[in-house]
């Protein structure tokens, strides 16, 4: 009896004993709360002392799990970070997270789980109703950096997109000018420009060029997609630019933010905004006045900007929202000079009566709908009614004097709306997801331009002189575009996953009006006026392809590579404008060709950050600017069809806080030393153009280098940055001199240094910025026209205080 109850006893003590050792498996599934996909590569960690990350799929586990109170957290480069504890109890346990993305939080830009502020970032491989896996991409945010932003200073807010060449032609950022790889950087027309996902350029189709900018200081992020954007966003070569307006307060039913900037050359900026969140309705509103005097005579300016996001969330599947966009402004330009009288003195000018007008207005409405945990639609509707006027003496020779004749006047007035439907849908194939992108879109654009004889005063006045009889120039230009797109992610591995994609595009361009001359005397007498009728029209349908791969070797390194193909159509509003310095080609052609990207990049963390890539362009049917001697020996451009340009380079960019790197456990310090490197290559493979071939293609300087160091402690911070491009030329001939036009020829190599503070204290934060510190006399751009013709030099070396209260 005895030893019956000792077996007894010891059954016990081994059964218990063997609960208590029991090991059991904590596992679950990571996933993004605003649409339920799933997260891979997010690192969970249990206890801080074991560490997994998670699958395609945003499955981890974790096995041979004591019973007992848990810790779980997670750590992702684009989601809060999230805590939870867990109490094992006899049994496995299995736990779904969903994560909210950091770019709810951009208000407050507390990207935490990162811990950085780098203020450059890259696109997710699904993102906000868009595929980007395997493109390359860049994300700025504008707070994080310290520049100057209230002058929409370009050289220092895109300082780390690789490549890019930045013409500057305006001290308070009026317009943005930028080109990468070969592509004329005028007012941005060879990259699609969006704001919140809708088109803001005159006319996507007859006009691209983008005459708003969004004012930086009302930017929550600028979104940046290379050459495979082609497929998602249009056709144009240089990709998508996408400027993410800030978003609203949370938290708060009214938070306002004011910011005053003062500086050089009669600078005054005023940026005020209000945000908040009242029950299920949000809402984001701006306004800002700026004006100067400029670094040259004859430059004032002055611009208002206006802007309202309303947002209303019907239901946690169901929101809605409008945006609406006014801007305006009114410039005095002081013209071109040629080289003679940039080497004697790039401040002066010899135009006193040249004026800019431009007033935009922008509607946008957007439905969103979560169909269920993996479908997602995205409905948005937009318009524009929008002109710009352009008015002065520009005859060919730039250094001549004005004779107070009558003055050149060019009207545009831009109306268009279009809509763009998306659905993005998450599958599974054989235990691997998928996800697929659909969408359609329809964009129907008018343009009407104008142009003729303007009055002999030095007012801007831009009312036309007798137009019945001097308007030399009149057309209305009716654009229809219809496409389709699709893009698919296979996730083959969970390292390596394939996005094919193709596009379907039919595109209706249509020309009608007339086109003139006035013919004079010796003595300036009108003798003949002759009018020729025209209309024209253009339909074609067409159909893109491109794949990009991804292959993640590591948690922190991919290696990603693309092609897609390209399409750039004519533009009809730009063929028939009289400029005395030019001729258009009657047969101009659509640009076609393809883009490839290959490179290697890190996944950001709080120490580095770096992407090095080569990419090849080829750009068959090139339009491009020839010089050209007619009949009398002046010298004159042919806008045409130039060949076939080929553009070749590596794009690197690395960037590290070396303080971090040494000692993590220095938070309140940091010292991030970052640099941007191009190395370009580019040549006219074949041209029917004489003395073309074999040259090098226009804006593309071998060297393009942008470096620079920002030390921090708490909330001081201090930046400096070098930018560095070599010689570039202006059109295919490479010509050197500039005549006496001087709107073809070199732009010479440029060094300019910037240096900016900033100090954060409560509500109050004051930013101050020296730009062109070295006071360098220089020129990005050799104008063609307006704001010309001539070369136009940056400014020199100015000072900028701003003051900010967010109350």
């Amino acid at each position: 009896m005895m030893r019956s109850k000792g077996f007894k006893f010891l059954l016990l003590l081994l059964t218990l004993s063997s609960v208590a050792a029991a090991q059991f498996r904590i596992s679950g599934r990571v996933l993004s709360k605003s649409d339920s996909a799933a997260i891979s590569g997010c690192i969970v960690l249990l206890n801080e002392n074991q560490k997994t990350v998670t699958d395609t799929n945003g499955h981890f586990t974790f096995a041979n799990i004591p019973n007992g109170k848990h810790t779980l957290q997670t750590v992702s480069s684009h989601y809060r970070s999230f805590q939870k504890n867990i109490a094992l109890s006899g049994k496995d346990q299995h736990i779904d997270i969903h994560l909210t993305s950091s770019e709810q939080t951009l208000n407050e830009l507390t990207v935490t789980e990162k811990a950085t502020d780098f203020g450059f970032s890259r696109l997710r491989g699904v993102e906000n109703m868009g595929i980007y896996e395997g493109k390359k991409s860049e994300v700025i945010t504008p707070d994080q950096l310290v520049a100057n932003l209230s002058t929409n200073n370009a050289r220092q807010v895109y300082s780390r997109v690789a490549g890019l060449n930045i013409w500057e032609n305006d001290g308070g950022g009026l317009q943005l000018s930028i080109g990468g790889r070969g592509l004329d950087p005028n007012r941005t027309s060879n990259f699609n420009v969006r704001q919140n996902g809708h088109d803001i350029s005159a006319d996507a189709l007859g006009y691209p060029e983008s005459y708003y900018t969004p004012p930086i200081e009302g930017v929550g992020r600028i979104q940046i997609v290379r050459g495979a954007a082609s497929l998602q966003y249009g056709t144009q070569f240089g990709g998508l630019i996408n400027f993410v307006m800030r978003k609203p307060v949370e938290n708060k039913k009214l938070e306002i933010t004011a910011r005053q900037s003062v500086g050089s050359f009669g600078f005054y900026n005023a940026f005020t905004s209000a945000s908040g969140t009242v029950g299920k309705l949000s809402y984001y509103t701006f306004f800002q006045y700026k004006k100067a005097d400029g670094w040259r005579e004859n430059s004032h300016f002055e611009n208002k900007t206006a802007y309202a996001d309303i947002d209303y969330k019907i239901s946690n599947k169901t929101s809605i929202g409008i945006d609406v966009t006014h801007m305006d402004y009114l410039a005095k330009q002081p013209g071109g000079l040629s080289d003679a009288m940039f080497s004697q003195d790039p401040r002066q000018t010899n135009r006193e009566r040249n004026w800019f007008q431009v007033g935009w207005n922008m509607l946008a409405l957007h439905f969103d709908q979560k169909l269920n945990a993996t479908s997602d639609f995205n409905l948005r509707v937009f318009g524009l009614a929008a002109h710009r006027y352009s008015l002065g003496f520009r005859p060919n020779r730039v250094a001549t004097i004005d004779d107070n004749s009558e003055r050149d006047l060019i009207k545009g007035d831009f109306t268009n709306w279009g809509a763009e439907a998306r659905y993005l849908k998450r599958y599974f194939i054989a235990k691997k997801q998928s996800v697929l992108l659909v969408g359609g879109r329809y964009y129907h654009g008018f343009n009407h331009s104008l142009q003729g004889i303007g009055s002999t005063g030095k007012d801007a006045d831009f009312n036309f002189v007798q137009p019945e009889r001097f308007i030399t120039y009149d057309y209305r230009f009716p654009n229809r575009n219809v496409s389709l797109f699709a893009e698919n992610i296979f996730y083959l591995t969970d390292r390596l996953s394939v996005t094919p994609g193709v596009r379907f595009e039919y595109i209706k361009t249509t020309a009608d009006g007339f086109y003139g001359n006035i013919s004079r005397d010796l003595a300036g007498n009108i003798i003949n006026i002759t009018r020729t009728d025209e209309y024209r029209k253009n339909g074609r349908q067409f159909v893109l392809a491109g794949v990009g791969v991804s292959y993640k070797p590591h948690l922190n390194v991919e290696v990603y590579g693309n092609i897609s193909q390209n399409y750039r159509s004519i533009t009809f509003s730009d063929m028939r404008i009289a400029n005395p310095s030019s001729v258009i080609d009657p047969n101009l052609k659509d640009e076609k060709g393809y883009s490839v990207d290959l490179g290697f990049r890190s996944h950001q963390t709080a120490f580095f950050n770096y992407d090095v890539s080569l990419f090849y362009l080829n750009y068959n049917n090139r339009i491009g600017e020839v010089q050209f001697y007619d009949e009398s020996n002046r010298v004159l451009r042919l806008r045409s069809n130039v060949g076939q340009a080929i553009i070749t380079g590596v794009e690197s960019y690395a960037e590290a806080d070396f303080i971090k790197l040494a000692n993590p456990e220095y938070r309140d310090w940091s010292a991030v030393v970052f640099a941007n490197i191009a190395f370009i290559k580019s040549e006219y493979k074949n041209s029917e153009i004489p003395g073309v071939q074999g040259n090098e293609v226009e804006f593309v300087p071998k060297l393009n280098l942008k470096t620079g160091l920002r030390l921090g402690y708490k909330k001081l911070k201090g930046s400096f940055q070098l930018t560095h491009l070599t010689d570039q030329f202006s059109e295919a001939t490479n010509a050197v001199d500039g005549g006496v036009s001087s709107v073809v020829g070199l732009i010479p190599a440029y060094k300019i240094m910037d240096v900016s503070l900033s100090y954060e204290w409560k509500r109050l934060k004051a930013e101050g910025s020296i730009n062109n510190l070295a006071n360098e006399m220089y020129f990005t751009r050799r104008a063609t026209g307006y704001p010309g013709p001539g070369i136009l030099p940056s400014d020199g070396r100015g000072f900028y205080l701003t003051l900010q209260v967010k109350i």
